[in-house]
């Protein structure tokens, strides 16, 4: 005789075996539409920063692009500032400023860069507005994709995936202006005249921005972005983050405009579901703080409107600590640990190096100099007895006015410089000029054979002078 095995729906919560899907498709998030104080500032830095991505390469600055990384001539215009590859320690410097300040931002306040700022969320919030335009809010968008194919579901969805192409096509065309001048770049799209790479990164930056924000959406900031990994090591207690107040909030349920039911107390959240609606990665807030969580407040916005209609006071959902909301700690007791030592300690590191790559710019050097000796060509005597050595001199000028040098040698007596090209260099050129030092034989035999140092004296008529070391070669 057999044991029947009990179904698992008879055994307790605790008993029970739960299957999970490693390979499960998620299912699609809609987001409802949000509108709010919140949804504002979103709004406000979505214009913000696209204003500056789109209309940088636009601007003129001494007759060129304001702003232009141009990768085949090696120059890089920050408006007045003109840089060179050896100059990559100031991009180190601008990556370490970003990850401090990032640091900084995230211990104070979570995640306001990924709520507000990243061009995830940014791309993500204009393709949303584009489907909700085309397609409706959250309830019709369902109701359509669960619909079978007609004309109108065509004509929707293909008007919504031509605008979001039209978006992506010009985002790649004003990334790939910021590395080619964008008015001969437009001239090229034009004519059809764009070379291969050209082609390419238009290409796959249209690609990248309307596969991301279009489709892949969430699943970037669940699954690819890894600042939602590491996050929780800068998180303390003190982090203000967004939080539902339980104690507030339980237990949850539904009822009349006015209090509540006497026979069956209730918190102050009437589980509508909302915050679920809104939020852009599909979770429930009311479960705690997770890593999915972005901080774009939408949620609060739509907890907020609801408790106005419920008239009871807003907050149920808002930004607070997480000892806040654990201790019921007044807004002063938030603040007053705004300024603990974790805080303190990036912002002493976050100043000094501003200060630091800030000093370094102001004092930068004009042109920038380097001698070496040619090569090709060997230490050699000449007519009467003299001592040539050939060198060549690389001149780059840092600034957009042209700049002329006068070049002395020092350490060899009696040493006469020969240029053999001009001493000089226009707007943001970098040139090669060869010259020629020779000493007397008298020098070269109270010298003797060998290398013998010597520097080189480059003298501009706008700038302090630079010293070059080098060598003297005397054959044998």
């Amino acid at each position: 005789m057999t044991t029947p095995v009990p179904a698992t729906s008879a055994l307790p919560a605790n008993q029970r075996e739960e299957v999970i899907w490693l390979y499960q498709k998620s299912p699609k998030i809609q987001p409802r539409t949000v509108h709010g104080w919140f949804a504002g500032w979103r709004w406000a830095l979505v214009w913000a920063t696209q204003l500056v991505f789109y209309g940088l390469p636009w601007l003129l600055w001494n007759d060129r692009q304001a702003v232009l990384f141009d990768l085949e001539a090696r120059r890089f215009f920050i408006f007045g500032l003109v840089l060179y590859p050896q100059d990559f320690i100031y991009l180190t410097g601008l990556l370490i400023v970003s990850a401090y300040a990032l640091f900084l931002f995230t211990t104070v306040a979570g995640r306001l860069w990924c709520g507000y700022a990243c061009p995830q969320t940014v791309y993500t919030e204009i393709f949303l507005w584009i489907e909700s335009r085309i397609e409706g809010d959250r309830m019709q968008r369902i109701k359509r994709d669960a619909a079978s194919w007609s004309v109108q579901k065509l004509l929707r969805k293909g008007g919504k995936h031509l605008a979001w192409g039209t978006v992506a096509l010009w985002t790649g065309f004003t990334f790939v202006g910021y590395f080619t001048p964008i008015r001969s770049l437009g001239v090229a799209v034009w004519s059809f005249g764009l070379g291969p790479w050209q082609s390419f990164w238009i290409a796959l930056y249209s690609l990248a921005t309307y596969g991301n924000a279009g489709w892949l959406r969430e699943q970037v900031c669940l699954y690819m972005c890894p600042y939602a990994r590491f996050q929780s090591a800068m998180f303390d207690h003190d982090t203000l983050i967004i939080g539902y107040d339980e104690k507030r909030g339980e237990p949850r349920g539904t009822r009349a405009k006015r209090g509540t039911d006497a026979n069956r107390p209730l918190g102050d959240c009437i589980d509508c579901g909302l915050c679920v609606q809104v939020c852009p990665t599909g979770i429930d807030i009311r479960q705690g703080l997770q890593y999915a969580c972005i901080g774009c407040a939408a949620c609060v916005d739509v907890c907020d409107g609801v408790m106005d209609k419920m008239r009871t006071p807003r907050g149920l959902i808002r930004y607070d600590t997480q000892a806040g909301l654990e201790q019921a700690q007044p807004a002063s007791a938030r603040w007053n640990r705004v300024l603990r030592p974790r805080v303190l300690v990036y912002s002493a590191v976050l100043v000094v190096i501003t200060a630091a790559l800030g000093t370094s710019l102001l004092v930068r050097p004009t042109f920038r100099v380097d001698v070496e000796r040619d090569r090709g060509v060997m230490a050699r005597t000449v007519e009467d007895g003299w001592v040539e050595n050939v060198y060549r001199m690389h001149l780059m000028n840092n600034t957009e006015a042209p700049q002329r040098y006068r070049v002395a040698v020092q350490g060899l007596p009696g040493a006469q410089v020969e240029l053999r090209g001009p001493a000089q260099a226009g707007p943001a050129q970098a040139r090669w000029v060869p010259l020629v030092v020779r000493i007397p034989p008298q020098a070269a035999a109270a010298l003797g054979s060998g290398a013998h140092a010597i520097t080189f004296q480059i003298d501009p008529w706008t700038d302090s002078s630079r010293a070059e070391k080098s060598s003297f070669v005397v054959p044998r």
